[in-house]
């Protein structure tokens, strides 16, 4: 509605069939909303923020993405008035190929630096022919047709030829003269003869490329542990490579299920949040400080680098009368150390109620019966909450039965008891005289 608003008098861009994309990942160019174009969604690109001050004719230069984030940048040498989101026909080997504008101005110098190229060396750069037309998109839509058919028979071949590899997808260039195949293999594969065949069946020229697991992942998609699509296949354009030094920074446990991602690499995850991390250490003292006090020696457990609270220990080697402080009593008593004074106790009454938490076992999240300890739990705590567990009755050994104390029951039972023993009394008291009345009848 913005764009409607901000340009009333331009023409609404007529919206070529696609056939091949949903959503549009593959950078057609082909989905509009209400008939006017806009940014490409579904990857993350790079936010134009000097979109309402320049345009392409600040900059000769523009970057074209292509399926499967393939992108590039090429030269505007006829001086198009190129937004982002057009699509535009641009040089190839031998032919042309179809793609979509996706920045444009200064930007895209910014963007060549980032991308290690010379953003004054234009003259390598191929160029921009021009915009698409619909003979163009015609074309390309009927070489995109063919992709998924084309991927089949590839596979096929492959299996027959015995070759260790998977062919994960094919992209056509936009003239339909040519077809990439991208491959995953864990070891090196001899694929000449697999191009001829392949040349020969779909009469194109065949370029074969190696992607990783991660681009793979990216390509199919998928839900996350978090319960969200994948980054990789949501927003992510570039893949940055992730080591373990990042979730030792975040004091992860170095579990590989839980840092692994399902390209059963390092989840991309890890880097997000790597900075903050970074940041919030240098607020806290060195591992290797010991604290000093009066009473022991005093050396780091755990670190909770967010709360910034630190647990110490006074063993090195193992967890032994563990006391959570927070930051700022741990500086404070290394200031004294220096001075050389020895507190009486590592923690004040209020460090230790501010830094004391809860720590939960997490190898437990994996067990098969953590489900039933907690209704065992709840079970126990309905039976303490008045229904008592009913007694069983053991036939081979008989006890006998202790006296009980009337004392200590109910008031109403020890009434009824006193009645019957009140009532027992008066008739053996009632006997008694009979019989002593009987003896002076007799005598």
């Amino acid at each position: 509605m913005d764009e409607m608003e901000n340009k009333p008098d331009q023409e609404a861009t007529p919206i070529p069939d696609c056939t091949t994309c949903s959503g549009c990942d593959s950078g057609c160019g082909a989905h509009t909303v209400m008939g006017w174009r806009r940014e490409p969604r579904g990857k993350l690109y790079a936010t134009n923020w000097l979109g309402d001050i320049s345009t392409s004719a600040d900059f000769p230069a523009v970057q074209v993405q292509f399926k499967n984030t393939r992108a590039g940048f090429y030269l505007n040498t006829s001086k198009l008035s190129l937004e982002i989101g057009d699509t535009v026909a641009v040089e190839a080997a031998n032919g042309h190929d179809i793609g979509q504008v996706t920045m444009v101005g200064p930007l895209v110098r910014m963007q060549m630096v980032k991308a290690k190229l010379d953003p004054d060396n234009l003259e390598e750069l191929k160029k921009v022919f021009r915009k698409a037309r619909p003979s163009d998109m015609e074309r390309f839509n009927e070489a995109r047709s063919k992709e998924h058919s084309t991927m089949i028979k590839s596979r096929a071949i492959a299996e027959e030829l015995g070759l260790n590899m998977k062919i994960g997808d094919v992209e056509y260039q936009g003239d339909g003269s040519k077809a990439i195949f991208y491959y995953i293999a864990d070891e090196r594969v001899d694929f000449r003869k697999l191009i001829r065949i392949l040349a020969e069946e779909f009469k194109v020229r065949i370029e074969m490329k190696q992607i990783g697991a991660r681009q793979e992942t990216g390509r199919i998609g998928g839900i996350g542990p978090c319960g969200r699509p994948l980054c990789c296949s949501s927003w992510m354009t570039h893949f940055v490579s992730v080591g373990t030094g990042a979730a030792r920074m975040q004091d992860l446990s170095m579990n590989p299920q839980k840092l692994a991602g399902q390209c059963a690499k390092l989840k991309c995850c890890l880097n997000f949040e790597i900075d903050a991390y970074a940041e919030a250490v240098k607020q806290l003292p060195s591992r290797d400080t010991v604290l000093q006090t009066k009473d022991a020696d005093f050396f780091l457990f755990k670190t909770d680098i967010l709360s910034r609270t630190l647990t110490y220990s006074t063993d090195k080697k193992m967890g032994a009368n563990l006391t959570v402080i927070p930051a700022s009593r741990a500086f404070e008593i290394i200031a004294l150390n220096k001075q050389g004074i020895k507190p009486d106790k590592l923690a004040i009454e209020g460090d230790e109620a501010e830094g004391r938490r809860e720590y939960i076992d997490l190898t437990d999240q994996d067990a098969l019966t953590r489900f039933d300890k907690a209704k065992k739990k709840k079970a126990k705590h309905k039976q303490g909450a008045g229904n008592p567990q009913p007694q069983k009755n053991n036939a081979k050994k008989e006890t006998p039965e202790p006296q009980r104390d009337t004392h200590n029951q109910n008031p109403d039972s020890a009434g009824r008891k006193s009645g019957n023993q009140r009532r027992n009394k008066r008739k053996q008291g009632n006997k008694e005289n009979k019989t002593s009345n009987n003896q002076t009848h007799d005598s």
